[in-house]
Parts: structure tokens; C-alpha cells; sequence
């Protein structure tokens, strides 16, 4: 039978395509469009595979006849490896969390790898369960931008061949890749110490993240060292009310800070925005500093002096762990540390 003419049974693929619309067009359609056994479709779309050139010809013209598509989750879930790669996450909708993922998504496609992104809620039971979710659906690996997986479930995932990584956060027994925040922190008390600042405050969040207590710590520590007290106000969310919410306090506490280091960008928009509006100047009376970079940070409205987190460069060590680790999961536990820029932009004064 020459492809085109209508061979055996084709009245019969056609009905069938037909009751079915809505589903995928199966390897079996294919096969008997094209005259040749299930077996030859799956090698004709296998790199490698032992198949006649004309044989393959003849299934890929009839795979594009019918718009057939390869089963790659199949094909992953019989070798154990479905090439899903989970992102677990919560507040996927703020600025560095978006680049991240952003990023990651990015490296990871590259690596033909597909991200499946999970939005988690904030507590351990729902960390536990997008991680139960991933091993079954056999993901290839996990990372984690949220939270860590409770003990339990790290030693079933390495039991069954998962690895799992950390962003932003370390763990004794896990790979894991993060910014210095400590030195981020020293950069950033430096920076307002030679401004000429003597009043210290740090914004940070109740129940911070483990990034979030390094850099507060590190921070009152240098100030310490110094021979300077700090300020810490805490508030609920890590976000632009909540560092609002932050400077509302400060101000209304009798003395106001001349200089402050809020732990994220998003909360230091929310401090500028609310000093400007008490009528304060900024850098005048008081100089703010963030982390992370987001592009807000860069507007003319903020023009904010902050620390620079790379997540290109987040992503590439990620995905380089990533491929160590499968290569060899005796390898003992991987941490990457890199450093941050220190970004001056307008909101903290010139040195006197």
C-alpha cells in the first residue's frame, strides 16, 4: 500500500477519530494509517531506534495527517522518569518569587525538562502534601522556593531516587542553593554607617523565612559590633502594606529611625511611600535599603538603593545540582552560596 491511498480499515480509523473528538490521537491510529504495527510508531519517534527510513517516513507523514503527538509523560512514566520537575512555591504573584520562577522555568525547558509550579499555602502540612502530590505523578526532581519538606518525606523521596532542592534557604542534608545574606546584610549596615546614620531600624515580618531571620540577624549584629543599637519592628506580611504598616509604627514610636534596612523590596516600597507621605525626606531624614532587586526598585518613583539577587544565576546552579545529583545521588549533600550587589541608587545619602 502506497501512503494516501486508503488501505484496510481506514473507513474504521476515521470513525473512530470521529466518536472521539476531544482525545488525543493514539499511536494505534497512526499505526494502522500508516500500514505498520504499534511497535514501529513508537520506534519511528525514538531517537536511535531501528526502523527503515522509508518505514519512518511513512509514520510521520501519517502522525502529521492526523496531528499525533507523542506521549512523552508516558514514555516517562515506563522509564520511571517522567521529566516533570516540580516548583513548589507560595505568594507566586510577588515580584522575586515571579522572576524565579520565571527563571527556573526558563533553565528547566531548556534542559527538557517541564516545570509543574504548585502554589502552596503557608503551613508544613501543605508543603508535605505538594510534595506527596510530585512523587506520585514521579516528577524528576523537586525544588523547593517555599518551605522544606518534613524528615518523613525527605527520606521516601531519596528512597525513591527524587532529589530535592532547596532555593534560598539551607538544610543540613539537602542541596540547596542561596544568596549570603549575611553579607548582604553587612553590605547594606556599611552603606548606611558611612551615610553618616545613627539611628538603626529593621523591617521584617512575624514568622520570617529563614532567609529572612539571616539577614535581620546578620544586620543587627554589624550594628552591634558597632557599638549601635537597632530597632526591630515585625509585622504580619512580608508585602507593600506590611512594611507600610512597619513604618507606621517606627514613626509613631516618639524617635524616628534615620535609617532603615527592610528585608525585601516589596516592604521597602511600602516604607518609602509611607515616610514620604509623614512628610519625611528621603535620604534626607531618613535612608531606606532592600534586597532582592525587583525591577520596581529601579522606577522613578522608588529609585531604590538595594541588594541584588541574580535569578538567572539562581537558576543555572539549580539546574547544575540538578544534573550532579542524578548523575550520582551518593554525592554528599551540595550548598551554593553566592554573593549579592550592593545597588546605590537614591535612598540613602551621600557619604559624609
Amino acid at each position: 500500500m502506497r501512503f494516501g491511498e486508503c488501505p484496510a480499515g481506514s473507513k474504521q480509523v476515521s470513525d473512530t477519530r470521529d466518536s472521539n473528538q476531544g482525545r488525543f490521537v493514539s499511536a494505534q491510529a497512526v499505526a494502522e494509517l500508516a500500514g505498520v504495527s504499534r511497535s514501529a510508531v513508537s520506534r519511528a519517534f525514538t531517537p536511535g531506534a531501528s526502523i527503515a527510513p522509508a518505514t519512518r517516513a511513512r509514520v510521520r507523514e501519517a502522525a502529521a495527517a492526523l496531528g499525533y503527538q507523542v506521549n512523552d509523560l508516558a514514555r516517562g512514566l515506563l522509564a520511571n522518569r517522567s521529566r516533570l520537575v516540580g516548583l513548589v512555591t507560595s505568594d507566586a504573584d510577588t515580584p522575586f518569587r515571579a522572576q524565579m520562577i520565571s527563571a527556573l522555568s526558563y533553565a528547566l525547558i531548556e534542559r527538557s525538562n517541564v516545570p509543574a509550579i504548585i502554589n502552596i499555602g503557608p503551613t508544613a502540612e501543605d508543603v508535605a502534601n505538594a510534595s506527596r502530590q510530585l512523587l506520585r505523578y514521579r516528577a524528576e526532581a523537586t525544588i523547593f522556593l517555599s518551605g522544606s519538606p518534613p524528615a518523613s518525606l525527605v527520606e521516601l523521596t531519596r528512597r525513591n531516587g527524587q532529589p530535592l532542592i532547596l532555593v534560598d534557604r539551607a538544610e543540613t542534608g539537602l542541596d540547596s542553593v542561596h544568596c549570603d545574606d549575611r553579607d548582604g546584610a553587612q553590605q547594606a549596615f556599611e552603606a548606611l554607617r558611612m551615610a553618616g546614620a545613627s539611628r538603626f531600624a529593621v523591617i521584617n515580618r512575624a514568622n520570617p523565612s529563614p532567609s529572612f531571620s539571616a539577614r535581620e540577624h546578620a544586620f543587627v549584629e554589624f550594628a552591634a559590633a558597632s557599638r549601635f543599637e537597632t530597632k526591630i519592628v515585625r509585622v504580619g506580611r512580608a508585602d507593600y502594606d506590611g512594611g507600610k504598616e512597619a513604618a507606621q509604627q517606627l514613626l509613631a514610636s516618639g524617635q524616628a529611625p534615620d535609617a532603615v534596612f527592610c528585608v525585601n523590596d516589596l516592604m521597602a516600597f511600602g516604607t518609602l511611600d509611607h515616610i514620604r507621605g509623614a512628610g519625611l525626606r528621603v535620604p534626607d531624614d531618613v535612608s531606606v535599603i532592600g534586597f532582592d532587586d525587583v525591577p520596581v526598585a529601579a522606577w522613578s518613583s522608588y529609585r531604590l538603593t538595594t541588594l541584588r539577587q541574580d535569578p538567572r544565576r539562581i537558576a543555572r546552579e539549580v539546574v547544575s545540582i540538578l544534573d550532579r545529583r542524578l548523575a550520582d545521588p551518593d554525592l554528599p549533600p551540595i550548598s551554593v552560596y553566592f554573593p549579592v550587589e550592593l545597588v546605590v541608587r537614591e535612598t540613602v545619602r551621600a557619604r559624609s
